[in-house]
C-alpha cells in the first residue's frame, strides 16, 4: 500500500506528510482547500507531465515523495531490474520528485536516478488514480472491451491474440515493401517487359555501331567509290598506261645493267617486291570494290536499321555501348523481379496462415469473453442495486468485428436504470452521477481480478447524496477490503466509512496562504463529519449518531466474521 506521501512547495502545500493507513482512507475538507494537490502529487509521481506553474510562489522547486509497502514486489522488481535500478528491499519502494522553477527535473527511485518514463511504467503496479473526468472512460468502447478482458481472466488469451496480431503485421510490412508502392511493382514489371521485346526486336549488337556506318556510307556514296576507285585500279594495273607497264620496262631496263652494274641486281629484287605490293594493293582495292553495294534497297535497308539504332540509342544511349547496357540490366532486373515473385507467393502462404492463426487465437478469446459476459453484467447489476439503482439492468453485448490488435470483438455496455425502458448503450442515457456509479461499480468487481494495491478516488461520489451517498460509502469501504483506498469527498455519509480521515484545511499565516493536512483522531471526526452537514448543534448530533452506526456496523461486522 501507499504509506507515506510527501508535498513541498506544491501549490498552496508549503509542506505536508501525510501516513495513509491500510484500508478505506477519506480526505475532507471545504472546497478550495488544497485536496487536489494531494492528487496532483499522486499524478507527478505516475510520471506525468511536470507542470512548472504549480510550483508555490516564491519557491525555487517543489517536491513530492511516496513510500510504498509492497506485500508483493515481483512485478515491481521485474521493471527496475529491466531498468537497471535496484531492486526493493523487504518490499519497500521509494520515490522521490522534484520540479525545478528554471524547468528542470530530478527523480529517484530507491535513491537512484531515474526518469519519467519509469515511473509511468511503474505505475500501473502501484496506484489506480480515478477523478471525476475518469468516468467518461466508461463511455469508451475500447475501455469497456479491457474491462470484459479483465473480469474474463483472459490474459493467456489475450497474450497469444497479441502474439499472433504482432507477427500477422510484421508479415504484411514485409510483403508491403517487397511490393512497393501499391501498383509500382507491376508497373515496373510492365516497363521492363516492354524494353525488352523492343530491344529483341531491333536485336542491337556492337556491329550496329561504326562499322554500320561505314557500311552505310559506303553504300551512300558507291558511285563516286566505284568511279574513283575503278581510276586507281586502271593506275595501277589495269588501264593501258598503269604502273605496272612502266615497271616492267623499268624491270627489262636493270637487268641489261646487271653486267655492268652488280648493284643492279639487287635494284631488281627491290623493283620485284614493289611491283607485288603494286599488285596486292590493286587486287585490294578490286576486291573492296567488288563489295560495294550500288543497289537502292540495300540503302533503304541500311538507312532503315540506323533509324533503329539511333531511336534506341537516344532512348537507352547516348552511346550503343549504354543500349547493350541497359539491355543487360533489363533483363537482370527482369530475373530479379521473376524471382522475388516466387519469394512473394511464399510470403503471401504466411501470410494467409497467419492471418488463420490470428483466427483461432481471436475465437479463443471471443470465447473467453463472451463466456463472461453474462457474468460481468450480473456482477455489475447486482452491485448497482446496492448503490440505489432497485431494479436497473445491466446487459452487455459482445459482437463480432474487424480484426484489431484487441481482438475480433467489441463490447457495448447498456443501462437500463429504470424497469420498462429498452436497454441502450450507457453512453446515451447515463447522467454523470449514473456514471459515476457505474465505474465504482466496475471497481468493486475488478478489484478482486486486479493487482494494482492502492485505488484513488476523486469525488466518485460526486452529484450524489442522501441514501445513494451513503450506499456509496459502504461500497468504498468493502472495496478496501481487498486493496487500499484513497478518497477524497464531500459526502458525509461515505466520509463516515473512512477508516482513516484527513482533513485538508486552507489558513492564512504571515500574510501566505497555507495548506495542511491533518489526520484526524477519532473524537475530532464528529467534528468535521457536521461540518460536511452544515454546522450547527443538530448537525453535531447528527455526525455523532452517524458514527456511533457506522462503529456498530464495524462491531457487527467483526463478530460475524469470527
Amino acid at each position: 500500500m501507499l504509506v507515506r506521501l510527501a508535498v513541498r512547495n506544491l501549490a498552496v502545500v508549503e509542506a505536508a506528510e501525510v501516513l495513509f493507513g491500510p484500508g478505506l482512507n477519506v480526505i475532507t475538507g471545504e472546497t478550495g482547500a488544497g485536496k487536489s494537490v494531494l492528487m496532483g502529487a499522486l499524478h507527478l509521481i505516475a510520471g506525468e507531465r511536470a507542470d512548472r506553474s504549480a510550483i508555490r510562489t516564491g519557491a525555487e522547486e517543489a517536491s513530492v515523495g511516496a513510500e510504498y509497502a509492497l506485500r508483493d514486489a515481483r512485478a515491481v522488481n521485474a521493471v527496475l531490474r529491466e531498468a537497471g535500478l535496484p531492486e526493493c528491499e523487504e518490499g519497500t519502494l521509494i520515490v522521490r520528485r522534484t520540479v525545478s522553477a528554471n524547468g528542470s527535473g530530478r527523480i529517484r527511485v530507491n535513491d537512484v536516478p531515474a526518469t519519467a518514463a519509469l515511473l509511468r511504467r511503474l505505475a500501473p503496479l502501484l496506484t489506480d488514480i480515478h477523478g471525476p473526468n475518469d468516468n467518461l472512460s466508461l463511455l469508451d468502447g475500447g475501455f469497456q472491451l479491457r474491462l470484459l478482458t479483465a473480469y474474463a481472466g483472459a490474459e493467456a488469451e489475450t497474450a497469444a491474440y497479441a502474439a499472433r496480431w504482432e507477427a500477422l503485421q510484421g508479415l504484411r510490412e514485409r510483403l508491403r515493401r517487397a511490393e512497393g508502392e501499391p501498383g509500382a511493382r507491376e508497373a515496373e514489371l510492365d516497363r521492363l517487359t516492354y524494353e525488352l521485346e523492343e530491344l529483341r526486336a531491333v536485336n542491337p549488337t556492337e556491329a550496329d555501331g561504326e562499322p554500320l556506318t561505314e557500311r552505310h556510307r559506303a553504300v551512300a556514296n558507291a558511285g563516286e567509290i566505284l568511279s574513283v576507285g575503278g581510276a586507281v585500279t586502271d593506275r595501277l594495273t589495269e588501264g593501258e598506261d598503269a604502273l605496272s607497264e612502266h615497271l616492267m620496262e623499268v624491270r627489262r631496263a636493270l637487268r641489261s645493267l646487271e653486267g655492268l652494274l652488280p648493284e643492279a641486281a639487287e635494284w631488281g629484287e627491290e623493283l620485284e617486291g614493289a611491283q607485288t605490293q603494286l599488285q596486292e594493293l590493286s587486287r585490294s582495292v578490286t576486291t573492296r570494290l567488288s563489295q560495294i553495294e550500288a543497289s537502292p534497297e540495300e540503302l533503304e535497308r541500311l538507312e532503315a536499321r540506323l533509324g533503329q539504332i539511333q531511336r534506341l540509342r537516344r532512348k537507352y544511349g547516348p552511346t550503343l555501348e549504354d543500349v547493350l547496357a541497359h539491355w543487360r540490366e533489363t533483363e537482370a532486373r527482369l530475373a530479379e523481379l521473376n524471382a522475388a515473385e516466387g519469394d512473394l507467393q511464399a510470403l503471401r502462404g504466411e501470410i494467409a496462415a497467419a492471418e488463420r492463426a490470428l483466427a483461432a487465437a481471436g475465437e479463443a478469446l471471443r470465447a473467453k469473453r463472451a463466456e463472461a459476459a453474462p457474468r460481468l453484467s450480473a456482477a455489475i447489476t447486482a452491485e448497482l442495486r446496492d448503490l440505489g439503482f432497485a431494479q436497473a439492468a445491466f446487459p452487455i453485448a459482445l459482437e463480432p468485428c474487424e480484426a484489431g490488435p484487441s481482438g475480433m470483438d467489441r463490447t457495448v455496455f447498456r443501462f437500463e436504470p429504470n424497469p420498462g425502458e429498452a436497454a441502450r448503450p450507457l453512453a446515451d442515457i447515463a447522467s454523470s452521477g449514473e456514471i459515476a456509479r457505474v465505474m465504482l461499480a466496475v471497481k468493486v468487481i475488478l478489484a478482486r481480478h486486479d493487482a494494482t494495491p492502492t485505488l484513488v478516488f476523486d469525488e466518485i461520489d460526486a452529484n450524489v447524496g442522501g441514501e445513494t451517498g451513503r450506499r456509496v460509502g459502504a461500497k468504498l469501504r468493502r472495496l478496501a477490503h481487498d486493496a487500499q483506498v484513497l478518497c477524497i469527498t464531500h459526502q458525509p455519509q461515505a466520509a463516515i466509512c473512512g477508516q482513516t480521515h484527513f482533513c485538508v484545511a486552507k489558513t492564512v499565516e504571515g500574510g501566505r496562504t497555507v495548506t495542511r493536512v491533518e489526520r484526524l483522531p477519532e473524537a475530532a471526526r464528529v467534528g468535521e463529519i457536521a461540518r460536511m452537514l452544515g454546522g450547527g448543534e443538530a448537525a453535531h448530533r447528527h455526525a455523532q449518531a452517524m458514527l456511533a452506526a457506522m462503529g456498530e456496523d464495524d462491531s457487527d461486522m467483526t463478530e460475524a466474521r469470527a
